[in-house]
């Protein structure tokens, strides 16, 4: 009804130019309002033995909010600095729990991160297998996720919402009641956002540049890098752009071109996805791949219902000018799987990360 809006947009306004990575990285954080944040008064909460696995639990304050919480897990006969790597939970609709979609305690996952995990991990916390490794994996809480959620009746439902829709609240688990509530709660913090003058993904970044920075701080943490799957390798590829630190970055199911995203492809995403005035400064995949010759890892989910294969496409053809002149600096995997980052995806992105950030 309205396709030819987007020609006219792209005609005036000029879209997905291409700027050198250098000014695009800074352009795009000033657009998007990345904010400076740190992470102050880090606590230890609580630490444990979980077989072969050190675990602690973290806790810092950004300033405003609840107190964000953090698992920091590593092999427990490790002798000197790691090599670290800041996990990035995803979004998947489910806001209840955060870094324990990713990351496991001796209490072990609630029934709704076990069932999501079934889906998109591969049935395992991948923190933990990357842990075990030999890596120092911190796994933290983002904006409005896990102990930085927002208070349930803050989320609740517009109540003249049409009833009928699904089973009644009596029926659901308190997390799922509340993941029901935050889905129609997004587009509220988004606005909230926008009238501070950042967005929602320039508050998360923020978050994630605050939480990589004091992994980085740790004495017993060499050279760090990130990973994480959908929602999370949005993060993953905004702390790559955004963190001059960042020695490696892997990206999984969360790449393909905004061009070939409009119509069907726009409603399921987060608004993370869509930041205020980054198209008059590149598409996604240039943001992506504007750490170059940095290593990056991008995968691609050929049966992803949440992108178009000409969008994977076109965004590794993109990715791969940005890098025409550092051979080896990025690494495309192409997996005929749906939406996810199974098991044999995760140990491809292990070696990877070994291999860069062990050296």
């Amino acid at each position: 009804m309205f396709a030819e809006l987007a020609g006219i947009a792209a005609a005036q306004r000029g879209l997905y130019p291409v700027l050198g990575g250098p000014e695009l990285r800074a352009a795009a954080r000033d657009a998007i309002g990345v904010l400076d944040l740190t992470a102050h008064d880090v606590r230890v909460e609580r630490t444990w033995a979980d077989g072969d696995l050190h675990g602690e639990e973290l806790s810092w304050s950004v300033g405003f909010g609840p107190r964000t919480r953090a698992y920091l897990l590593r092999p427990r006969e490790a002798d000197g600095p790691l090599p670290g790597v800041v996990a990035l939970h995803c979004h998947a609709g489910m806001k209840w729990a955060g870094k324990e979609k990713i990351a496991d305690t001796p209490e072990g996952p609630s029934p709704e991160v076990r069932r999501l995990r079934e889906a998109i991990y591969g049935g395992r916390a991948f923190a933990n297998a990357l842990a075990r490794r030999g890596f120092a994996v911190l796994a933290h809480d983002a904006f409005v996720w896990g102990s930085r959620r927002f208070p349930l009746e803050t989320a609740e439902p517009d109540p003249g919402a049409e009833p009928g829709a699904g089973p009644g609240p009596e029926a659901l688990s308190e997390a799922d009641r509340y993941d029901l509530a935050a889905r129609d709660h997004e587009h509220v913090v988004a606005k909230h956002c926008a009238v501070l003058g950042t967005s929602f993904t320039g508050v998360v970044a923020g978050e994630d540049l605050a939480a990589a920075a004091y992994l980085r701080s740790r004495p017993d943490v060499g050279a760090v890098g990130c990973a994480g799957l959908s929602g999370g390798g949005l993060r993953a590829a905004l702390l790559g752009a955004f963190d001059p630190g960042m020695r490696a970055v892997v990206v999984a199911a969360m790449v393909s071109s905004y061009r070939d995203m409009l119509g069907e492809h726009v409603p399921r995403h987060t608004w993370m996805l869509w930041p205020p005035g980054l198209p008059r400064l590149g598409d996604w995949p240039d943001l992506v791949a504007a750490r170059a010759p940095e290593p990056l890892m991008v995968q691609y989910a050929l049966r992803d219902e949440l992108f178009p294969e000409q969008g994977m496409r076109r965004a590794h053809a993109m990715i791969g000018e940005r890098y025409r002149d550092a051979p080896g600096g990025y690494e495309a995997v192409f997996a005929d799987v749906p939406h996810s980052f199974d098991v044999p995806m995760q140990e491809r992105a292990f070696d990877w990360l070994a291999a860069h950030l062990k050296g």
